[in-house]
């Protein structure tokens, strides 16, 4: 470099040397503008609202009776850790989240598409039909349909006494395991369609080779299949996660939380709270540790999809 173009330690290049320099910010400033619209909208519908909601979380905000919401801190967070229902509504949430999303709707789903893979097209497209119809249901719509399956004088009970076997009030007594059902009754169909995708990929040679071999499908599943479709788990892990963390109506229709709070996940635990008891400042606290632990499951899951297969 030339004696007039290097630039002293500490002072900014100039002339022809800064001129690419500038050039690039120009550039990047041009790639940039077409995402500019989206930003906007993030910021507008997603991060204002956030943000928000936030500062409400540290306020004692109510619906009724108050003229003027005080600053509060870190009281709403201190109340919550020490409220038993709070407590179970978390543990109940844990529950249901492994009940129906990582194992229920994550394990049925590569089960069906896996036997999809062999089966034939008139079976697929019957098969696929109902999975997806149930899929495609208003999350209402499914929630008063598992109701009138589990109630006491639904159809599971009709079933279970025509084979007669012993039937019970499946929402009374096993509340959680009901409401877990009916979510996997209607997300499975995600799951299939992301594994059928990910199956198709997976290139014919490999397993046929395998075949040839003498590996039996358990262990070109396990050895073969799923390390193949690893990003695809992952992923389907980390959607089917958070939509199940945020299920309200589903379990609103069927029982409302209840009996008493055995089925009262988070979702609806804010609601009641905020709504029901208006006190909004501390409700919008537990909506905001809900989204931390959304936020915790998708840097494990965004950390996994990161590996190298």
């Amino acid at each position: 470099m030339s004696a007039d173009t290097r630039a002293a330690p500490g002072r900014p290049l100039t002339g022809k040397a800064a001129a690419p320099r500038r050039k690039g910010a120009r550039r990047s400033l041009v790639r940039a503008l077409p995402a500019a619209p989206a930003v906007v909208l993030l910021v507008l519908f997603l991060a204002g609202p956030i943000g928000y909601c936030a500062y409400i979380a540290f306020t004692d905000l109510q619906l009724t009776g108050q003229a003027h919401a005080s600053f509060v801190g870190f009281d709403n967070f201190r109340a919550a850790f020490k409220d038993e229902a709070f407590l179970n509504a978390v543990w109940l949430t844990l529950v249901f989240t492994v009940l129906s999303s990582l194992v229920g709707q994550n394990t049925l789903g590569l089960a069906l598409a896996s036997l999809m893979q062999r089966a034939s097209k008139p079976m697929r497209t019957l098969v696929g039909g109902i999975v997806i119809t149930a899929w495609v249901l208003p999350e209402v719509v499914a929630g008063f349909l598992l109701y009138a399956f589990f109630r006491r004088e639904g159809t599971l009970n009709a079933i279970l006494d025509g084979l007669h076997l012993p039937s019970q009030n499946w929402l009374f007594t096993l509340p959680i395991l009901a409401v877990s059902f009916a979510n996997v009754w209607r997300g499975t169909a995600f799951s299939m369609l992301v594994y059928s995708a990910a199956l198709n990929e997976i290139p014919k040679e490999i397993t046929e080779a395998a075949e040839v071999d003498g590996a039996g499908g358990w262990r070109r599943m396990w050895h073969i299949t799923l390390p193949m479709i690893r990003r695809s788990i992952g992923t389907n892990l980390m959607l089917n996660t958070l939509q199940t963390l945020s299920v309200f109506g589903l379990i609103w229709v069927m029982t409302r939380g209840g009996p008493g709070n055995r089925s009262q996940t988070l979702p609806l635990f804010m609601y009641e709270q905020a709504f029901q008891k208006s006190m909004i400042g501390y409700g919008t606290a537990v909506a905001l540790l809900l989204l931390v632990v959304g936020s915790l499951f998708s840097l494990v899951y965004m950390r996994l999809l990161r590996t190298e297969v």
